[in-house]
């Protein structure tokens, strides 16, 4: 049989001290967006995010034997650590406007994370911050900050991007089931994706072959006035 590998810092809880510890430095430091920039969401995001990849580590306290926040923008990670367990968590940091409308982030492609998750000792955890913006100050509402496989079915979907983007539903609306087995997760993973992938290919019978089968038809009937 193989190894049994549990994260004690998802799954004895210790991962949730970090919420409170952010929510209070963002809510406790300095106005940190100008007065040119107080609309816009993506200055309060990347501002938010800055401020969260300089103080993370330190709030993982003794958890954190290796630490990095350089990635590249396209990457899985915005920032990673390794705890002292031997637990490698990549984590993908998300802000959210609490007064705006649509919020369906993507989190990861389905291909990517299958293939992550093929090591027992890798973590892919979102950390998403709430917030409201009062002319130049911010005032984070909550911090979500989870494993993907704490995230209940229910507040996620697939978006036809590639092989697949697990996408948040609503951010508004967000579902933990704090110690949630990795294993079930991820069967009911695999359920999704067999149900997902069908409905695509018929969907691109019905909608793209068929819009092209409608044109040919169109040109057909055209005079060739370019021969």
């Amino acid at each position: 049989m193989s190894e049994v590998m549990m994260s004690s810092f998802y799954y004895d809880g210790h991962y949730q001290k970090v919420t409170k510890k952010i929510q209070d430095y963002i809510n406790s430091a300095p106005d940190f967006i100008s007065i040119q920039t107080e609309g816009s969401t993506r200055a309060a995001g990347d501002a938010i995010e800055s401020l969260i990849s300089k103080k993370f580590n330190i709030y993982l306290e003794d958890w954190c034997q290796e630490y990095s926040s350089s990635f590249e923008r396209r990457a899985m990670a915005d920032i990673a650590f390794t705890d002292k367990e031997g637990f490698y968590s990549i984590v993908d940091v998300k802000t959210h406007r609490v007064d705006t409308t649509f919020n369906r982030p993507n989190l990861t492609s389905v291909n990517r994370l299958a293939r992550f998750y093929e090591s027992d000792k890798n973590v892919f955890t979102l950390l998403m911050v709430k917030y409201e913006i009062e002319k130049t100050s911010i005032k984070v509402r909550e911090v979500v900050f989870s494993p993907i496989e704490y995230f209940d079915w229910s507040c996620l979907t697939i978006g036809a991007l590639g092989w697949g983007q697990i996408q948040l539903i609503n951010s508004n609306n967000i579902k933990i089931n704090d110690g949630y087995s990795r294993k079930d997760w991820m069967l009911e993973f695999c359920d999704v994706m067999s149900n997902f992938y069908p409905k695509e290919i018929q969907k691109i019978t019905e909608e793209r072959i068929g819009k092209f089968n409608n044109l040919r038809k169109l040109w057909e009937l055209k005079d060739d006035i370019w021969s």
